[in-house]
């Protein structure tokens, strides 16, 4: 049997990283582990205890200082997908709010916030055969993953997927208002001083704009194919 390796999927958001990723790991056995959850739990935490101002910027003293005592996991669901708890809280359908949306990319920006989920990212991958999604996978948490993807498409694109995705769960969002949030996450995660969304120098590149999901498995599979046979 071929030793079990790491997936690092990064990309912008709303790039369609987690639905491959998620998708990967049903096919292969392998773990899924959602790193941008883990970023909106935390969020999420914030926004529930006060720690975000009222110009939806955190209060890093506050958060930073409750970090101990917040837990994150990963239940596995009948239908094959996962929930992400917080605390011990099923939090799944909260997390994916425009509200979180607005505020996750600051809380991800405070360094201990990074430092402290990327410590629980390396814990999850000890035993590696995981794929992990996020901004940061291939360049910070898994450096040595043996495949590394970067998926990229246009703010329209991605802003069209996602407000369809939140139509169709019952949010009452417009097109511009998750355009507007989708610009706005693009430059804080591209620009922020922690761990910065960027291409791994060994990343194989994907734009996926054209590519129907079926399309996008073969693929990645394919890629996966190839990176467990070198």
């Amino acid at each position: 049997m071929k030793q079990p390796i790491i997936v690092a999927i990064d990309g912008f958001s709303s790039s369609g990283k987690s639905t491959m990723a998620r998708r990967l790991a049903a096919k292969t056995g392998y773990r899924y582990i959602d790193s941008g959850a883990m970023y909106r739990a935390v969020a999420l935490y914030a926004l529930e205890h006060g720690m975000i101002d009222d110009n939806g910027q955190p209060l890093a003293d506050a958060l930073i200082a409750a970090l101990p005592h917040i837990e994150i996991d990963f239940v596995p669901q009948a239908d094959g997908s996962q929930h992400t708890m917080l605390n011990g809280q099923d939090v799944e359908a909260e997390i994916r709010r425009l509200r979180v949306s607005n505020v996750v990319s600051p809380v991800s920006a405070i360094a201990q916030v990074r430092k402290a989920l990327v410590s629980m990212q390396k814990a999850m991958g000890n035993n590696r055969g995981i794929v992990m999604d996020g901004r940061d996978i291939g360049t910070v948490v898994f450096p040595d993953a043996e495949l590394k993807i970067f998926v990229c498409s246009s703010p329209e694109t991605r802003a069209q997927r996602r407000l369809k995705e939140m139509i169709e769960k019952g949010a009452a969002v417009t097109y511009e208002d998750v355009l507007a949030n989708i610009v706005n996450r693009d430059h804080i995660d591209s620009t922020r001083a922690e761990s910065p969304l960027r291409r791994a120098d060994d990343a194989v590149d994907l734009d996926n704009s054209n590519m129907t999901i079926a399309q996008q498995d073969e693929w990645l599979m394919q890629q996966f194919e190839n990176a467990l046979n070198k």
